[in-house]
């Protein structure tokens, strides 16, 4: 392709700036180039949580990413759909002679929003079969509890500002000492209407057998 050529077609496009959800203050995100806004739909970005709230320290830690859900004349709108810790800071957390308790955990808050939640707790020195067992169970009671009681945004701020892993070490704890509980990984997996379709699905299913 001729460099007139590739001139001419980055013409056409233009830029779009990237908006992070209401829950985020509509901090700008980046932007992003296309040549129709239907093209920029469903692109995902990256940032840490400290780019997003523009603090720094361990809110770097933590990756978030973000999907565009709507497009306006010059702007996409995201909307939350992961976040991670990073890989560096989850290496970090390990030590030797300690144990390591995750769990994964799929909930529906009480807005009908489907969460996958790993959490994950880091023991001083190393648990025993039963004492892991305990805390693993727990962590899955508080997890459960913690949507029942929120909105998927009320749940994913708990996620961010590390609420939901104060809860879990304040009672885990009392099982076995620990070092430290965090939320590896939380994911959207499902919007409200999608639940619905599913649980209509199933219940044709159900009524055909």
């Amino acid at each position: 392709m001729s460099e007139r050529s590739v001139s001419k077609q980055n013409q056409q496009k233009r830029w779009y700036t990237v908006i992070a959800p209401e829950q985020f203050d509509r901090a700008e995100l980046g932007e992003t180039l296309a040549d129709e806004p239907e093209k920029v739909l469903d692109r995902t970005i990256e940032a840490t949580l400290g780019d997003v709230t523009g603090e720094s320290g361990g809110e770097n830690d933590l990756k978030l990413t973000f999907q565009v859900a709507d497009v306006g004349s010059d702007s996409a709108y995201t909307e939350f759909v992961q976040s991670e810790l990073t890989r560096d800071y989850q290496r970090s957390l390990v030590r030797r002679g300690s144990s390591k308790i995750a769990s994964v955990i799929t909930v529906e808050t009480t807005d009908d929003y489907r969460v996958r939640l790993q959490p994950v707790a880091y023991t001083t020195k190393s648990a025993d079969d039963s004492q892991q067992k305990a805390i693993r169970r727990l962590m899955i009671e508080l997890v459960e509890e913690a949507a029942e009681e929120r909105t998927f945004e009320g749940l994913i701020d708990s996620v961010l500002e590390g609420r939901l892993s104060s809860a879990i070490y304040s009672e885990a704890n009392t099982i076995y000492p620990l070092r430290r509980v965090e939320v590896e990984k939380a994911t959207l997996e499902a919007h409200p209407e999608e639940v619905y379709e599913e649980e209509e699905t199933s219940a044709v299913d159900t009524n055909d057998e």
